[in-house]
C-alpha cells in the first residue's frame, strides 16, 4: 500500500473535518475557506487510488471510500456557487435606468499605489455606489476627482487596513459611521434613495478576518455579521449589504447571515466570483460579497480586472422589481440557528441595537 497515498488521504480528511468544529480559532474557522481547492485534490486523488491501490486489500477499498466521501462533502458547500444551481436570484426582466442600482465593491489594498486603475474602472463602468475598503488619506486624496459626478460621500480614512469611503451618484441621508464589535473596525450605514424615489437600507462591512497576524477566533467577525443580520431581518424595506467580509461564501458563518437576515446572494447559480488572491490563481475565493433583500433582481454581476490590489473588484448591477419578491426565497433560520446567533452575540457582549436603525 503506497504510503504517499496513506498520507494522502489522512490530510484530505483532516482538511474536510477540522470546520465540522464549532471551535473559533484561526485553524478551525481557516478551513471553510479552501473547501473547492480540497475538492479538487480529493477527486485528483481519488482518480490516482484508481492505479496506485491494490483494491484486493481491504484498506484499499477504505482509501476510496473516504476520499470519495470527502469529495462528496467538499462538493455540496460549494456546488451552489455553480452554473449546475439553481440560481437564488431571479434574472432582471425589466432594464428601466431609475430602477437599476449598480455597486463597485473594491478593497484597494492600503499599500498598493495605482488609484488610476481603479478610477478608470469606475470611468468606464459607471457604477451608482463606490465602496472602498482599506482606504486612508492618501486613498482619500487620490479619489477626490470622482466626487465631481459622485458628490455623495461617507469618508473614514484610516492607516489599519481598514479604513472606509463610500462615494455615490444617488443621494443618502441618516449616514453613519459605526464599530460595531472593535474599536477600530468601522462599518457604514445610510438609507439610499433610488431614481425611482424609493429607499435603500445600505450596510457597507469590513470584519477582521480570523488569523495569526489578526484575530486568533473569528468571534469579532462572526458577532459583527450577526448582529447586523438581526438588524436587517426587523425591516421589511429593501436592504443590501456589502463589502469585504473576510469569510467565504459557503462558511457556517455567513449562511447563518443568510438565514438571520433573510437576505439573498445572487451568485448562486451564477458563479463564485472569487475575488482574493489576485496573484495566487489556485489559492481564490470569495471574500468580497453583494447581499440583498428579494426586492431586487440581478441584472449583471461581474469580477473585475486587477487594480494591483490582493482583491479584484467585484461590480454588481441590481434592479428594483419588488414585485419579484414574493417568487425569491433563501434560507431558512431554524430554532438551533437562532440559538447560535444569540450565543455568538453574547460572547462579545453585543446586540443588534448596536446596529443604526435607518428608516422611519
Amino acid at each position: 500500500m503506497p504510503t504517499l497515498s496513506i498520507a494522502a488521504t489522512v490530510l484530505i480528511v483532516i482538511a474536510t473535518v477540522l470546520p465540522l468544529s464549532k471551535n473559533p480559532h484561526w485553524l478551525f474557522r481557516g478551513m471553510d475557506f479552501p473547501r473547492l481547492q480540497v475538492a479538487v485534490l480529493a477527486a485528483l486523488l481519488l482518480f490516482s487510488h484508481l492505479f496506485y491501490l491494490d483494491f484486493s486489500q481491504p484498506l484499499a477499498w477504505c482509501l476510496f471510500l473516504v476520499t470519495g466521501l470527502c469529495l462528496c462533502w467538499q462538493g455540496w458547500w460549494v456546488m451552489p456557487y455553480t452554473r449546475f444551481w439553481p440560481r437564488e436570484v431571479k434574472t432582471a426582466k425589466q432594464g428601466e435606468p431609475e430602477k437599476q442600482l449598480s455597486i463597485i465593491t473594491s478593497n484597494v489594498l492600503q499599500t498598493n499605489k495605482n488609484s488610476a486603475a481603479l478610477i478608470a474602472l469606475v470611468q468606464q463602468y459607471q457604477p451608482d455606489i463606490l465602496v472602498t475598503l482599506e482606504s486612508d488619506q492618501w486613498w482619500e486624496g487620490q479619489l477626490a476627482v470622482l466626487e465631481q459626478d459622485m458628490p455623495y460621500t461617507v469618508k473614514c480614512p484610516l492607516d489599519n487596513l481598514y479604513g472606509m469611503h463610500v462615494y455615490s451618484r444617488l443621494p443618502f441621508t441618516q449616514e453613519e459611521i459605526a464599530y460595531l464589535v472593535e474599536a477600530d473596525i468601522p462599518s457604514i450605514h445610510l438609507y439610499l434613495e433610488l431614481r425611482t424615489g424609493d429607499k435603500v437600507h445600505m450596510h457597507f462591512l469590513h470584519p477582521a478576518p480570523p488569523s495569526p497576524t489578526e484575530n486568533p477566533e473569528s468571534m469579532e467577525r462572526d458577532a459583527e455579521l450577526v448582529m447586523v443580520a438581526k438588524r436587517v431581518a426587523e425591516t421589511c424595506q429593501p436592504v443590501i449589504v456589502t463589502g469585504d467580509l473576510n469569510d467565504v461564501a459557503w462558511s457556517d458563518t455567513t449562511r447563518l447571515f443568510r438565514k438571520i437576515s433573510g437576505l439573498l446572494d445572487p451568485r448562486v447559480g451564477r458563479g463564485m466570483f472569487n475575488t482574493f488572491h489576485v496573484g495566487l490563481p489556485f489559492l481564490r475565493w470569495p471574500l468580497d460579497h453583494l447581499f440583498h433583500s428579494p426586492h431586487f433582481t440581478v441584472k449583471h454581476i461581474q469580477r473585475l480586472p486587477s487594480i494591483g490590489s490582493d482583491h479584484f473588484s467585484l461590480f454588481t448591477v441590481l434592479v428594483f422589481d419588488p414585485v419579484e419578491s414574493v417568487q425569491q426565497e433563501g434560507l431558512t433560520a431554524s430554532d438551533g440557528d437562532h440559538a447560535e446567533a444569540e450565543r455568538i452575540q453574547q460572547a462579545k457582549d453585543v446586540c443588534k441595537d448596536d446596529v443604526p436603525r435607518l428608516g422611519c
